[in-house]
């Protein structure tokens, strides 16, 4: 493959503080990357100086083979855009938001009009047009801040940690639209996460930064073959450690303590430990029939606000944390104290 950017010792500091520390990378034409790493290592000032938003202290740039410099930067910047992490629309329609940077590229009113329905119809958003931007919910406006950035058809995407906070089904259109973008259009993606099931799913290299530097750079199976030296900051939840026993049909039923045993897709005998993503569990106030491993039922002991989506905290004699979108705790009439039940496949059950 063809090297699309490449960094040559790059540092930057912000007064006394090193935010990078000599990184040596080069990043593929088509390929899709993911920089992982806590808040505060990095990620997003390493994106900002690929995107020419900040220049590095110190060390070198080159975009398709050719050095970066005061005098051609406008240029590779126009082959760049990057969507933040956190979402900044204008007062007015989707439309007139995802169309604001093509009116700036010298385009046809029909070419502006294409590329505008083309990258509302990636997202999903298709007849949103008229609809006011800010009044969407916030993972719909996320998903607007990425048509935009799609609309203008850049060389690089650059992504910060575009699926925070997102409910489910936001969440998983936005991971669609960066695989099938990648796949029909050949855009290379960088897209920085401290969500390490993201990157195990939709990128073939992953690049571990902590506190500025590179500490790995492989594939997801080569990052994430020691998945204890990434728990630290990858905000596991759900983790339990217990004993295993291999069952008949090949699982494993695994004692966590206080009479709860959580099955899981795995040979494992002994000594173990174990999560599970909150949003992979299913919660309900009522008796749940599934095909789930794993029932329990239990009582909601906290309740955090998270934007779009509540976590709770729910007691079935070890605590869990479910991740369920807003709509459905109003809907459902929730509150500390509630009764609820909880399922989850034992295919969701991860070793750590």
């Amino acid at each position: 493959m063809t090297c699309l950017i490449e960094f040559k010792k790059i540092t930057r500091r912000f007064n006394e503080r090193i935010a990078l520390d000599n990184i040596n990378l080069k990043i593929e034409e088509g390929e899709i990357f993911t920089l992982l790493g806590p808040n505060g290592s990095g990620k997003t000032t390493l994106l900002k100086i690929m995107a020419s938003l900040i220049e590095p202290t110190s060390g070198e740039i080159y975009f398709g083979g050719v050095k970066v410099n005061a005098r051609n930067k406008g240029q590779f910047r126009s082959d760049t855009t990057m969507v933040f992490q956190k979402t900044v629309l204008f007062n007015t329609t989707v439309y007139k938001n995802v169309v604001y940077g093509l009116n700036f590229r010298g385009l046809s009113n029909r070419e502006i009009d294409e590329r505008v329905r083309d990258a509302l119809r990636h997202v999903k958003l298709e007849g949103y047009e008229k609809r006011v931007a800010r009044k969407l919910s916030g993972g719909e406006q996320q998903r607007v801040s990425l048509a935009r950035a799609l609309a203008l058809n850049t060389r690089l995407l650059l992504l910060d940690e575009p699926t925070a906070n997102l409910d489910p089904r936001n969440m998983s259109i936005i991971e669609e639209t960066i695989s099938r973008v990648n796949r029909e259009s050949g855009t290379t993606i960088v897209m920085a996460t401290h969500n390490m099931f993201q990157a195990e799913n939709i990128t073939k290299r992953v690049a571990l930064l902590i506190d500025g530097r590179l500490t790995k750079i492989g594939t997801p199976n080569e990052i994430f073959k020691e998945p204890s030296e990434l728990k630290s900051f990858a905000r596991l939840e759900n983790v339990f450690s217990g004993v295993a026993e291999i069952l008949n049909d090949g699982n494993s039923r695994i004692d966590i303590g206080n009479g709860v045993y959580i099955e899981a897709s795995t040979e494992k005998f002994g000594e173990i430990t174990v999560f599970v993503r909150p949003e992979d569990i299913i919660l309900s106030k009522d008796m749940i029939v599934s095909s789930a491993r794993n029932v329990f039922k239990g009582r909601i002991v906290g309740v955090s606000d998270m934007g779009s989506v509540v976590k709770l905290q729910v007691d079935v004699g070890k605590q869990f944390v479910v991740q369920i979108t807003k709509r459905s705790f109003g809907e459902m009439q929730l509150n500390v104290g509630s009764e609820v039940f909880l399922a989850f496949k034992a295919s969701s059950v991860h070793l750590v």
